[in-house]
Parts: C-alpha cells; sequence; structure tokens
C-alpha cells in the first residue's frame, strides 16, 4: 500500500477571506496526483506551492460554480504553453461539465479551445451514488444541497487504500453521514461560524451533528471571515494553504 497524502492548496472562501487562495486540493500517492476542485486562484497555489501543473493526472470538480472550477482555462492554457504538457489529462465532474470547461475556455479566452491542445483531455461525468474508476482513483458522488446550474456533489475519493471525502459546497444533508463514514480524512466547508446560510454549512450545526460523522480526521475549509475570526472557539481542525495531511 502506497504512502498517499493531501494538500491543502487553497482553502479559501469565494471572496479570499483571510487572504486564502479559493478551494484546490492536491490529492497524491505513488499511484495518481489529484486535483479537487481548480478555483481561479489555483494555478499562482500551485506555483507558491511547488506542485508541477504537469504532474496532475485527474481534475476532480464538487460543482461547477467560479470559485471551484474557474481556475481550469488557466491550467488547460498552461499545459499548452508553459508546462509543455504532454500526458493525457481526465478532468471529472457532474453532468454537465464539459460543457461549462469549453464555455468558460471560450469565455475567457475566445477561441482557445476550439484551437485544441498538445494533450488529450477525457471528460467524465458522474452520477450520484455511482463508483466512478478513474484508473487508480475511485469516486462516488452523493447529493448535496447547493444550486450550481448543474448538480452539485460531495465527493468520496479511494486511492491507496486511503479514504478521502469532500464535501463541496452545502448545507447540512444527511447524505453526508453515509459520504463520510469511516473516512480517513473529511473535508468539510464550514462558511459560517454560527449563522445559518442557505446552502452552506456552519460551525454550529456541524458541532450539533458531529457525532453522526465518523471519519477519522475532520478538517474544515471554505471558512469566511467571521469563522476566521473565531478560530480560537473552534474545536475542529482548520485549513490552512499549504497544509499537508499524512493519510
Amino acid at each position: 500500500m502506497s504512502e498517499s497524502f493531501l494538500q491543502f492548496l487553497g482553502c479559501g472562501d469565494a471572496f479570499g477571506s483571510g487572504g486564502r487562495f479559493q478551494t484546490c486540493f492536491l490529492f497524491q500517492s505513488s499511484e495518481q496526483t489529484v486535483l479537487i476542485d481548480c478555483g481561479p486562484s489555483s494555478l499562482i497555489a500551485m506555483r507558491k506551492f511547488d506542485v508541477d501543473p504537469a504532474t496532475i493526472d485527474t481534475i476532480v470538480f464538487s460543482h461547477l460554480h467560479g470559485d471551484h472550477f474557474g481556475g481550469i482555462p488557466f491550467f488547460l492554457l498552461d499545459g499548452r504553453f508553459v508546462s509543455k504538457r504532454e500526458k493525457p489529462l481526465t478532468i471529472a465532474g457532474p453532468q454537465g461539465t464539459e460543457a461549462r470547461v469549453r464555455a468558460a475556455c471560450d469565455i475567457l479566452f475566445p477561441g482557445s479551445y476550439g484551437k485544441g491542445f498538445s494533450y488529450k483531455i477525457n471528460f467524465v461525468e458522474m452520477d450520484f451514488g455511482e463508483t466512478t474508476n478513474l484508473e487508480n482513483l475511485k469516486v462516488t458522488p452523493f447529493p448535496a444541497v447547493h444550486p450550481s446550474g448543474d448538480p452539485s456533489q460531495m465527493l468520496r475519493l479511494e486511492m491507496a487504500g486511503k479514504v478521502v471525502t469532500y464535501t463541496g459546497d452545502t448545507e447540512w444533508t444527511d447524505n453526508l453521514i453515509p459520504a463520510a463514514a469511516e473516512a480517513d480524512l473529511l473535508i468539510c466547508e464550514c462558511y459560517a461560524f454560527d449563522e445559518k446560510i442557505n446552502f452552506h454549512l456552519d460551525y454550529k450545526t456541524l458541532t450539533e451533528k458531529s457525532a453522526s460523522l465518523t471519519a477519522k480526521k475532520r478538517i474544515l475549509t471554505h471558512m469566511n471571515h467571521e469563522v476566521l475570526s473565531n478560530l480560537d472557539k473552534i474545536d475542529w481542525l482548520t485549513a490552512e494553504d499549504g497544509m499537508t495531511v499524512q493519510l
């Protein structure tokens, strides 16, 4: 069984609270290198933390809001012009992913997608409750409560014998209980501290539901300014940009 780790390249919210990069996590083992979400600042974060974009085998999106997938046009163009990528790239996400990625590329850099790339891009669109095999990575999506134009997913990812569950953005749903069951790591968005905000989780709710979440380790991410100003009152681990967790 190979050693694996999760690095928070970006753990911020949509608005850069606390000066943090937007959502982007690196899930890596000797078998495969995976990017979970790719917010607009992801390429900057990768340069800062010495992650070569050309080494990424797979990108998995939780949902298609800009702060979670808006970095993909820059990532793809970097592969063509800077990193000189040659190996294929798999992009997986909810139904609608390929159309949204193509549209994002052509809105930000008109005609860029139609010109093609020097490497092959394979799109995989996933359905709730069905496990998708992406080479050595297994991904099972669960329904999230977070309108984003196409289905929003919580992700249960398994690689090299380790399980990482990521809530994406969602308000509380009991779907999180099986998604996180006995996971080695639960990455849980916590946009608010004690205020309930539609379609997002808050620390008060997570505290109330904590006993039902049986993951071995739990880390909060996607925190707004209020959460960041109350870190001394939070018992859960909280993410920082660049933080690495051995699995």
